[in-house]
């Protein structure tokens, strides 16, 4: 079958009728080569090559980066194109040019063409491979000056791996996604030094010393002209609370910034911020000035740190590792001050241990409303909340995301900070829930 989609739902259920790793928890032996990607790339006239990129991985902070990267770049004049995942409501969130995301016909016809072409070849890509070649194929047709590609997973054997990227960004590295990428941050941190390429600048953001040597050594095997280490070529000084964000002290091998405000809740999006000015400036080989780093006081990522409510306050946040709820923890605590209790939403994926990703909120959370995720691969609700319950939360079961939301701000009282995390599939369903807004996932 050929042609276009009747419409979007036609397309997206094409799309869904694909492997989709990211539902069904991959091995590094179900995804050991780029190949067949490429074989569709080549096909396609290799569209890949027409964008130059600036690829961003890391354990936690890729979102936050690429987005503050991509507003960078359009503050200089640039027609920039993101690609990122997941995706909190629709699929169309993941590919955007000059900051708005893919529209639903433009998408359709792109899946419309990636269709023709597996017919063609006889072959058959994941859902994420499609969706990546799809991406780089409307960069191309855009005519886009550069893309901001996030990583999927990983770096080494992850699908975007296959962009002609100038500059390679790692934000950090801690353990994740252990059953794919190994079980020691020094594998974790090998396989995400894999996206730097011969003649690209390697940003490196991690505050592990330990763990920037590595990737600086695997970086510089790769045939990175430039390494650039936090502590060493990028500095972040100043790093404190603002009102409605941080107010930064930056440096990098370019430029000295004083005064960055970025609007952006958490210690750590200083260090994000760090990451996304380094790539930048890396990119066009030029400080930026004053107006372009004014853009970050004006950048906001759905989910992260999110404000959503008030009397109680309502926060979402997309942690989901042990790393992210540690961070969640501290920004918490610096940046909303609670005089009332901390009521939790969450819920987990199967392949998280519920203890280590609540521990780290175990001090702050009163009350848990443990739900279950809108995956196959949810971790019952039952299993989070008897995680809750070892470490002395009272804990509520609740599976639907959107019910244990409304029950825990009936629950609230005014002075009460209501936080939803644990799971990019929670935080979407509750933030659609808040917000009025379906899904088109696919």
């Amino acid at each position: 079958m050929g042609g276009p989609f009747g419409g979007l739902d036609e397309a997206l259920a094409w799309l869904s009728g694909h492997v989709d790793y990211e539902r069904t928890a991959p091995t590094r032996r179900v995804r050991p080569t780029l190949e067949p990607e490429l074989a569709a790339l080549r096909a396609l006239g290799d569209p890949q090559l027409d964008v130059p990129c600036v690829h961003v991985t890391g354990t936690n902070g890729k979102g936050s980066t690429t987005a503050m990267a991509a507003s960078l770049l359009e503050a200089t004049g640039r027609r920039v194109g993101t690609y990122t995942s997941p995706d909190l409501h629709a699929v169309n969130e993941r590919i955007g040019v000059a900051g708005a995301p893919i529209d639903d016909d433009a998408l359709c016809a792109v899946l419309g063409r990636l269709r023709d072409l597996e017919n063609a070849l006889d072959a058959r890509l994941t859902r994420f491979e499609l969706l990546t070649v799809g991406g780089l194929l409307h960069f191309a047709d855009e005519a886009v000056d550069v893309a901001v590609v996030e990583v999927g997973l990983g770096g080494t054997f992850d699908a975007t791996n296959v962009v002609a990227s100038t500059v390679a960004v790692c934000t950090n590295v801690s353990l994740d996604h252990t059953e794919v990428l190994g079980d020691t941050v020094e594998a974790i941190a090998q396989d995400k030094a894999g996206i730097v390429k011969p003649g690209a600048t390697a940003v490196l953001g991690d505050a592990d010393a330990a763990t920037l040597e590595l990737q600086a050594e695997i970086a510089t095997r790769n045939g990175a002209t430039q390494v650039w280490l936090r502590g060493r070529e990028l500095t972040l000084g100043r790093n404190d609370l603002a009102v409605g964000g941080r107010l930064c002290a930056i440096s990098t091998p370019l430029g000295a910034h004083d005064d960055v405000f970025v609007s952006l809740h958490g210690a750590h999006q200083g260090a994000n911020a760090l990451c996304a000015i380094a790539a930048v400036e890396a990119f066009g080989g030029v400080a930026l000035g004053d107006d372009a780093l004014g853009t970050l006081g004006a950048v906001t990522v759905p989910g992260r740190l999110e404000v959503l409510g008030s009397s109680p306050t309502l926060v979402v946040d997309t942690a989901h590792n042990p790393a992210g709820t540690r961070v969640l923890a501290d920004a918490l605590t610096e940046a909303f001050g609670v005089d009332g209790r901390v009521r939790c939403v969450v819920g987990a994926l199967s392949s998280r241990d519920p203890v280590a990703l609540l521990a780290p909120l175990a001090a702050l959370v009163d009350v848990a409303y443990c739900c279950e995720p809108s995956s196959p691969r949810a971790l019952p609700a039952t299993a989070v909340a008897d995680a809750a319950t070892q470490m002395g939360i009272d804990a509520r079961v609740q599976p639907d995301p959107a019910r244990a939301l409304d029950e825990a701000l009936e629950d609230a009282d005014e002075d009460d900070l209501v936080v939803v995390t644990g799971s990019f599939y929670v935080v979407g369903d509750a933030r659609g829930h808040v917000l009025g807004l379906g899904s088109h996932r696919g």
